[in-house]
């Protein structure tokens, strides 16, 4: 919780709005607390750009590339 208490110099009340929501939320953790006041002080996010770019060819998912760095022998992979 001194995390918490640390941010108090940053943010200001928004640190105890943060507090109050989580208490309100049930689940109360320092990195919860952090979480909502990060989402609390952010600014918005940039307007996408519009772009008359098109694809020629889509992309395909090739799981079979991730299947390939796998090894079989379970104590290579926990060693």
């Amino acid at each position: 919780m001194t995390q918490v208490l640390a941010a108090v110099p940053i943010a200001g009340l928004d640190a105890l709005v943060a507090v109050e929501l989580v208490l309100e939320s049930g689940s109360l953790s320092a990195e919860h607390i952090l979480n909502v006041l990060a989402r609390l002080t952010s600014t918005a996010a940039p307007p996408s750009a519009e772009t008359s770019l098109q694809l020629k060819i889509a992309p395909v998912a090739n799981t079979a590339r991730y299947d390939r760095l796998r090894t079989t022998d379970e104590e290579t992979r926990n060693a």
